[in-house]
């Protein structure tokens, strides 16, 4: 700032003198002592304009040298600033890294004591739910494991029945001998696969006189179920000229049989639709059996036969191998039905233990608050444990300071209160 000052000085120095010469040079010439009075002025101006150049010099270098001290000088503080501030920064970092683990210490060991009591008290209420509701389900199904036992047992009855059938067709293998086997084959198979009281034999149906071998009671939740006419028939005659023809080779013989045959068994099937279904007293529809997968084979053969009679007479053709399928079919029907009837106690039960699984939900919830409560107990306790100590460390050191004693008391106060507005 002194340096601009000295060169404004000079400048308008300079400027006063050119002036000066100016006028000087258009006046006249005058004395000689006018002359010599402004040959010294000159001098003088030129003098201090030197000693002013050489001022402005010195100060420019004053200032050079004060600029260079200053910027090492601040340079030092910045240095020794950025020392001092990584020295802080980091016992800071040392400081919060420790009180952190520290922090992470407490808190991972109370998790582990809340963790263990919780673990306990899930395993004792786990233990007696597990208990309760093993003995109400063992209790529930054990008669469903006792009925599909018996079953199981009905099942096998059948398949042993099924190969005495066998037996028996291969004993009965001249067709003649027969004639009258139908009815008690069908018998025999009836008592075998249906449970008892589920069938009559001989059953009068409709307003003549007219009776039917069996009537099965089909599975149905009704006070009076409906019946399902079961007629066998076995015919003889058509059968053994179709088996005599074939054995033959009587083609002509072979077609007229089993036209004959096809009249039969559509007459036949017309008869039981006529006399035995009788709605609402039996079903929409009967059944026709032959005793023999032969018979039946060959009225399989003939085209469209079986269809024709289901659709247009409504009687199912069914034979000793069809029958037992059936009727297992209408047995799963009245387990079915029992089934049925014992679903209101099982609903009933799976309500009741649903209860007890909300009352469970309900005591497994307070005993959380509880333990929730306790550990904050535990950490209450723990505090005052802590403000104790420092008290009894300031009864064995008897030289406290008044503040310290201030100190110590104000934190014991606000604990004290912390800790009953926590209790």
């Amino acid at each position: 700032m002194g340096s601009v000052i000295v060169l404004v000085c000079v400048a308008v120095t300079a400027l006063l003198l050119g002036v000066v010469l100016a006028f000087v040079l258009r006046k006249p010439p005058a004395k000689s002592a006018d002359s010599d009075l402004l040959a010294r002025l000159y001098v003088m101006m030129e003098r201090e304009a030197a000693a002013a150049r050489a001022d402005s010099s010195a100060q420019r270098t004053a200032m050079n040298e004060m600029e260079r001290a200053f910027g090492e000088r601040l340079e030092r503080m910045r240095t020794e600033l950025a020392e001092q501030l990584g020295n802080l920064s980091g016992g800071l970092g040392r400081e919060q890294a420790e009180a952190r683990a520290a922090q992470s210490e407490a808190l991972r060991n109370m998790a582990e004591a809340s963790a263990q009591q919780l673990g306990a008290i899930r395993h004792a209420v786990t233990e007696q739910l597990h208990e309760a509701v093993e003995r109400q389900m063992h209790t529930s199904f054990q008669r469903v494991l006792e009925q599909f036992t018996a079953m199981q047992k009905a099942m096998g009855e059948v398949r042993a029945m099924t190969a005495q059938i066998s037996d028996l067709k291969r004993l009965f293998s001249n067709v003649k001998t027969r004639g009258g086997w139908g009815e008690a084959q069908l018998r025999a198979i009836l008592d075998d696969v249906l449970p008892p009281g589920t069938y009559e034999s001989n059953v009068r149906l409709g307003p003549g006189n007219d009776v039917v071998e069996f009537a099965i009671r089909m599975p149905v939740k009704t006070e009076t179920p409906p019946l399902m006419p079961v007629d066998s028939k076995f015919p003889t005659e058509a059968y053994e000229k179709l088996l005599n023809a074939a054995e033959e080779g009587d083609v002509v013989g072979e077609k007229a049989a089993r036209k004959s045959l096809e009249n039969t068994v559509r007459a036949e099937a017309r008869k039981i639709a006529t006399k035995y279904i009788q709605p609402p007293a039996t079903v929409e529809f009967a059944v026709l059996y032959l005793p023999t997968d032969g018979l039946y084979t060959e009225v399989a053969r003939i085209p469209g036969l079986i269809d024709e009679v289901g659709r247009q007479f409504r009687v199912m053709v069914m034979g000793p191998a069809l029958m037992p399928a059936m009727l297992r079919t209408i047995h799963l029907g009245y387990v079915t039905l029992a089934l049925e009837e014992r679903t209101e106690s099982i609903a009933r039960l799976l309500g009741a233990t649903r209860q007890e699984m909300l009352k469970m939900d309900t005591v497994l919830d307070k005993l959380a608050r509880n333990a929730q409560a306790m550990s904050f107990s535990i950490e209450e306790a723990r505090r005052r444990t802590r403000v104790v100590t420092r008290r009894l460390k300031e009864l064995d050191n008897p030289v406290v300071s008044e503040d310290e004693g201030e100190e110590s008391e104000i934190e014991f106060s606000g604990h004290e209160k912390g800790s009953t507005a926590t209790g």
